[in-house]
């Protein structure tokens, strides 16, 4: 019998992505999409972590030099889609449902109603103790980043100014009410090139990804699912702040 599986998403590309990748070869029953959370609650709840400085650094980085990069780097993510065979196509219509939130009661609901074997997360807010526990299925997501060294945003990019390359990749893990601190299902490195930056890095990883979920939800049918446990330390990253992302490119090279 073929497991019935369901999305979880935000409007971001790596959903459709990851859609796309996984559609070659599984059928996805649904795909529950959030509305994303408004940048301004994002920004307040940062700001209780890591104060309003750091905070509106951030908000200047995405202001000022994000814009710069996805001009400077049209054509190396057009190039990047395509030599890593990844389809940006819309979700079918048939399979999407928009929510509110992936935490909301709508969604609940519907995960009830459709009794999944395994949710697949990708691109949305961090999924609630509440959703895990409404239903029995295997909720699986696929990280930006090598955990649990990086947890959080950006593993990739991070994982560059640290000069930490062995550690640059992605993560499939199971989900849990922590941040990215779920079982470790799958790791996988990446090696962007000389042209990519901040923007393009994300690319390498989803692509990287897909088939390590395609592993992963295989263990499920096969009921053979296990974890595992690199030895490095745990720590969460955040958007980088503009001189940060200065500092680092200026001093490190790293774009």
């Amino acid at each position: 019998m073929s497991l019935k599986i369901v999305m979880l998403t935000g409007p971001a590309i790596s959903s459709r992505f990851m859609y796309n990748g996984l559609s070659k070869d599984l059928e996805i029953h649904t795909v529950i999409r959030e509305t994303p959370v408004p940048m301004k609650t994002i920004m307040k709840n940062r700001a209780k972590k890591l104060g309003w400085f750091n905070v509106l650094g951030q908000i200047a980085f995405g202001v000022l030099i994000l814009p710069i990069l996805r001009t400077f780097s049209k054509n190396q993510k057009e190039k990047v889609i395509q030599n890593l065979g990844l389809s940006d196509a819309e979700i079918l219509p048939e399979k999407l449902v928009d929510v509110s939130s992936v935490n909301s009661l709508e969604t609940i609901e519907i995960l009830k109603k459709i009794n999944p074997d395994v949710v697949i997360v990708n691109g949305c807010r961090i999924v609630s103790k509440k959703v895990l526990s409404a239903i029995d299925a295997v909720f699986i997501n696929t990280h930006e980043g090598i955990t649990p060294r990086y947890r959080g945003i950006h593993g990739g990019y991070w994982a560059l100014v640290n000069g930490d390359l062995e550690n640059c990749g992605v993560t499939v893990h199971l989900v849990d009410k922590g941040v990215d601190t779920g079982g470790i299902l799958y790791q996988a490195r990446i090696h962007p090139e000389k042209k990519d930056n901040f923007t393009t890095y994300p690319f390498y990883q989803t692509a990287a990804g897909i088939p390590l979920m395609k592993k992963a939800i295989e263990d499920v049918q096969n009921n053979s699912l296990k974890t595992i446990e690199p030895k490095l330390e745990s720590r969460i990253w955040y958007h980088p702040t503009i001189w940060e992302y200065l500092w680092n490119y200026l001093r490190k090279g790293v774009a």
